[in-house]
């Protein structure tokens, strides 16, 4: 069966089964996909991360599918029921569900009315009546009674009977695949309202009375629903298909009468049949392709959630880095203070402090001499504001210290502290920042994600940092290998410092666990920083398997060897010797000298061992030696004058930045502190599916007012910036749902809008709220204007 794995994934990825093969056997052998990825592009054809990960989680699936093949053949084989036909069937089994079908009428299970029916003896009923429609039902069911096994009489023989032609009907695999697939593109998903629920679940007010299309429904929508099912407030039927009045015959019907050649013709045994049949149809099929549409629908929002949860990970993560640039870090806060903290330009803790500027305590002056006094002091060149409770308060108290202090030389930015207080609390911030306090460890987390965002995030759950929808619904063990796979790809696309990394940051490179990540942290302790590549193999239990795997992705600048600070990896650096000595120049020379570099022919340093796509690369890496992917750094202007959302009007033309991307469009900060919805149908002129394949988090860009609803804290944007007011009312759909700052109004009476300057919102964060882009209730901000406003009031989706 491997061979026929092979050739299937090899079919799906469009690519060569020699390609799969070969990259199969690397997983196997215990290389990384980011190591198969960036050094044996020779062994797979070039294969990418994406298309290994599809192939890892494919190569997954198919051999649960192949383990589950041996175990029904074994269980059926046991029962003395498997022939040559039935095994060929279970062998052609393309999927779990097609495996499960054939198996239904096999598997073990508790004693059915149709097993206590053939008990009694009526199977061979049953047979007589389904194969001659001319016999009479209940004069053939009358040689089959028999008390003392139960039947009492004609009408218990003809139940019995039916039993068992039901199970039959409900059990044909063929017919159960047939009528799935049929359901599904002709079906519909139906939502109402349980009696007495309309006020309390009002956030699901979309869907008290709602139906759509199961091949139509977008994941969002699908997760909303289910949710309110969860919370008691909706009802979910699966309907098969539109239009069919309560008792009238269903056009599923005749499949299930066809399939056994059941007709009408006026037979004695015609009607009883029919009756079975619909019987079977409304008691067991529908009931049945019910579950599994249902599990469907759940699978392809989960998947698709999963999905964009990993893509705006992916966003924050490799968001630009501020770089090595000495930080201040603000908490804020109201009644317990604003924590600050200190980072120099290598990330270390430099000073600490509480500040009151605040109610109920108002120290608003004091606390900006001990910013002034911190900032001269440190040399501090950049100010990252947690986007938390009283963020509005402590940006304005920055923007009035840089106001007051020009001749620091201070930029503001507000960052995303999703997470920061499950990073303050954990063990490692414990063995990080001993002897701190835990307040203060936000702080410090909070500059160090400006300064090197992966670097910081790293070191917190992914499923923690809230950028998805709906990610406590969702699988645990799913969301956690999907989003494990992103930081493994964003960690080894970078590189890593391994004189400087965290051992969190270290566990997250190809070859490295948590035990080894440990060790190398305690090996540099020790003995000093690695002078070259070479050293690391002298860590505890760092054996050449692993050395092969992470040797690459690990950097040492200002090392022996500037080789040991690119992505070359240690086994091709003959390769690159080989290159020196065919351009007779030394490596200094060499490196970075663009011009030399492209006049050298790939082809000609080519081997048995290397090969071109390997040499292409050596040589675009000595071009720009450890040149990092991630964008350059950036800030958003926002507009002078536009400070809070009555200083929005229709028509303005601003820039923000993009603090989340959800399926029906883009939250974007305009610097008011309540973000605005781009809805999908505003990202461009032209059909957009994905809003990602448009915009991603941390993206700066320009946008027009549409519609302000200051009442309701709404803000709908457009990125048409050439349409005319009648062209550009954007679509929206029931599960759209706005966005707001944490700790803002409605929240608990916690916050309240701010007066402040300027704002410069860095790419990175720029007010990435926590938890991701959807929050329970609607009316707590997003977009507005006529129905696009009424829809979100009522929309039914929550953020966690």
């Amino acid at each position: 069966m491997t061979t026929t794995i092979h050739q299937r994934i090899a079919e799906e990825l469009g690519v060569r089964e020699n390609q799969v093969a070969a990259a199969v056997d690397l997983l196997d052998g215990g290389a990384t996909v980011p190591f198969i990825a960036r050094y044996r592009k020779e062994v797979t054809g070039t294969l990418d991360d994406q298309q290994l990960r599809v192939l890892e989680e494919r190569l997954g699936y198919l051999r649960e599918l192949e383990e589950r093949r041996t175990a029904v053949l074994e269980s059926i084989r046991s029962q003395g029921k498997l022939d040559d036909a039935l095994e060929a069937q279970i062998l052609a089994a393309d999927s779990k569900a097609r495996l499960e079908d054939i198996y239904l009428p096999y598997k073990p299970k508790r004693r059915t009315r149709a097993q206590i029916a053939r008990e009694a003896g009526l199977e061979p009923l049953a047979d007589l009546l389904l194969g001659d429609a001319e016999r009479d039902p209940r004069a053939e069911a009358a040689a089959f009674a028999d008390p003392e096994k139960g039947v009492a009489d004609a009408a218990a023989a003809l139940d019995g009977a039916r039993a068992i032609l039901v199970e039959r009907f409900a059990e044909d695999a063929d017919l159960i695949g047939t009528l799935r697939e049929r359901m599904w593109t002709r079906g519909r998903l139906v939502a109402k309202v349980r009696d007495g629920k309309q006020t309390e679940g009002a956030k699901f007010a979309d869907y008290f009375d709602f139906a759509e299309p199961f091949t139509k429904l977008p994941s969002h929508r699908i997760l909303a629903m289910f949710r309110g099912e969860k919370e008691g407030v909706l009802d979910l039927t699966m309907e098969p298909e539109e239009g069919v009045e309560d008792g009238a015959p269903s056009s599923y019907e005749p499949f299930v009468a066809g399939r056994f050649g059941i007709t009408d013709q006026g037979r004695p045994g015609d009607r009883w049949l029919n009756d079975t049949v619909r019987w079977a149809w409304r008691t067991r099929i529908l009931i049945h392709l019910g579950a599994d549409l249902r599990v469907r629908l759940w699978q392809a929002a989960e998947d698709e959630a999963v999905r964009v949860f990993a893509a705006n990970l992916r966003d924050l993560l490799l968001a630009a880095p501020a770089g090595s640039r000495t930080t201040m870090g603000l908490d804020p806060g109201f009644r317990t203070g604003v924590k600050v903290a200190v980072v120099d330009a290598t990330g270390k803790c430099v000073a600490t402090e509480t500040i009151y500027p605040h109610v109920p305590q108002n120290k608003w002056d004091a606390s900006i001499g001990t910013l002034a006094r911190l900032a001269a002091q440190h040399r501090v060149d950049l100010v990252a504001i947690g986007n938390g409770t009283a963020s509005r308060e402590t940006d304005r108290l920055a923007a009035d210290l840089i106001k007051r202090h020009p001749d620091l030389g201070l930029t503001k930015v507000m960052v995303s502290e999703a997470g920061a207080s499950v990073y303050s609390a954990s063990q490692y911030a414990s063995q990080e920042l001993p002897g701190l306090d835990v307040s203060l460890r936000g702080a410090v987390s909070i500059a160090r994600r400006l300064q090197d965002p992966l670097a910081e995030l790293v070191k917190i759950d992914p499923r923690s940092i809230g950028v998805g929808q709906y990610q406590h619904d969702l699988s645990e063990q799913k969301l956690s290998r999907s989003l494990d796979a992103v930081v493994e790809d964003c960690v080894n696309g970078v590189g890593v410092d391994v004189n400087t990394a965290s051992a969190p940051l270290l566990t997250r490179v190809s070859g490295i666990g948590a035990g080894l990540a440990e060790n190398i942290v305690l090996h540099r302790d020790t003995h000093g920083p690695f002078r070259n590549r070479s050293e690391i193999k002298k860590v505890a239990r760092l054996g050449p398997k692993a050395f092969e795997q992470c040797a690459g992705f690990l950097r040492i600048p200002d090392g022996d060897d500037p080789l040991d600070a690119s992505s070359v990896h240690p086994e091709s650096y003959p390769v690159v010797r080989t290159i020196l000595a065919t351009a007779g120049a030394d490596l200094k020379t060499v490196i970075g000298n663009s011009p030399l570099l492209r006049a050298l022919r790939p082809e000609t340093f080519v081997t048995d061992t290397v090969g071109l796509p390997t040499v292409t690369d050596i040589l675009r890496e000595l071009e720009k030696p450890g040149r990092d992917p991630r964008p350059a750094f950036t800030t958003a202007t926002f507009a002078e004058g536009v400070e809070k959302i009555a200083d929005l009007r229709p028509g303005m033309i601003l820039e923000g930045v993009v603090t989340n991307v959800a399926a029906f469009g883009a939250f974007v900060d305009v610097g008011v502190h309540q973000d605005g919805l781009v809805h999908v149908s505003a990202l461009s002129h032209t059909f957009v599916k994905d809003p990602r394949d448009v915009v991603k988090s941390g993206d700066v860009v320009k946008v027009r007012v549409v519609e302000v609803d200051e009442v309701r804290k709404r803000i709908s944007l457009t990125m048409r910036l050439e349409d005319k007011p009648e062209q550009r009312g954007p679509r929206r759909d029931p599960g759209d749902q706005p966005q707001k700052r944490p700790g803002g109004p409605g929240q608990g009476g916690k916050g309240k809008p701010r007066q402040e300057g300027r704002q410069g919102a860095q790419r990175q964060g720029g007010g990435q709220r926590q938890g991701g882009g959807q929050r329970q209730g609607g009316g707590q901000g997003g977009f507005s204007g006529g129905a696009m406003a009424d829809a979100l009031r009522r929309a039914g989706l929550t953020r966690d």
